[in-house]
């Protein structure tokens, strides 16, 4: 997908939102786990009731891999219904790889290949070598680990570098690798007083936003902090939207939930003049 596309789809649907398919079967109802094939029909349910405000979707690699080969040909099946019924819409595979050479270039092959997302999330701690390869593929794009929202990434992201912290190195580096202008960059919605910086790092790069919603982001304040003229966000919901109800309603609650979350962007975008 052109990125073109995506900022089409922010304008028309008045949205920078992306949906994580974070599927535990635990928590999902007695007659979902009852179907043959619990993980695709919960993601179809929520992709049906929610596609109307989402500009991205976002599976949680893990929550499939669990299941072994069965939890992948899931989300082959959740990829193929996405890309048939919404090519329009935004993937993101949620799997945080990060190895070099050939086996980065298998990793990529396999997401933007096999499955068929857009993208994929990276983790940069091995270097260029371990985050070029998957900018070799076009029209694809890395998302890379810059900032998160967890209580560990204190123990390296935010130690000093001579003059700058290590995730401004990060940002600074990556941003003159090949391929870079097909980087994105992960910051944690917790780390909203960070993102101006940022922004002033890399003006135009999308960044992936976790954390609204159940983390405890601010939607406004990122907002305010990570806009750029083509909104350039991309603010992700998981739990908030696909368990905001555990009942029989639940495609029917999420959708109330990707709805409210959509109409204080559209609110947001047009304060800001950006539709």
């Amino acid at each position: 997908m052109k990125i073109s596309a995506l900022k089409n789809q922010i304008l028309l649907k008045k949205s920078f939102l992306c949906i994580g398919l974070d599927i535990d079967l635990e928590k999902v109802h007695a007659s979902i786990k009852a179907t043959e094939d619990p993980l695709f029909e919960f993601s179809k349910a929520i992709i049906d009731s929610t596609a109307a405000y989402a500009v991205a979707y976002k599976p949680n690699i893990a929550f499939f891999e669990t299941y072994g080969s069965q939890g992948m040909a899931s989300l082959k099946r959740v990829m193929d219904y996405l890309n048939k019924n919404h090519p329009e819409i935004f993937t993101i595979a949620d799997a945080k790889r990060g190895d070099i050479g050939n086996t980065a270039t298998r990793y990529a092959k396999a997401y933007y290949e096999t499955y068929n997302f857009d993208s994929i999330t990276v983790a940069p701690y091995m270097g260029k070598d371990s985050v070029e390869p998957f900018l070799n593929f076009e029209e694809k794009y890395a998302i890379l680990l810059a900032l998160t929202s967890n209580e560990g990434s204190s123990d390296f992201q935010i130690q000093k570098v001579g003059s700058q912290l290590f995730y401004e190195k990060v940002i600074q580096t990556s941003s003159q690798w090949k391929g870079s202008d097909r980087l994105m960059y992960v910051v944690g919605a917790t780390k909203a007083n960070a993102i101006k910086g940022i922004r002033n790092l890399i003006p135009d790069a999308f960044l992936l936003i976790p954390g609204v919603g159940a983390q405890g982001g601010s939607l406004a304040e990122v907002a305010e902090s990570g806009l750029n003229q083509d909104v350039g966000l991309l603010v992700n919901s998981s739990r908030g939207i696909i368990y905001a109800s555990t009942d029989t309603d639940f495609a029917s609650k999420a959708r109330d939930a990707a709805y409210d979350l959509q109409k204080q962007m559209q609110i947001i975008l047009e304060k800001k003049r950006l539709i």
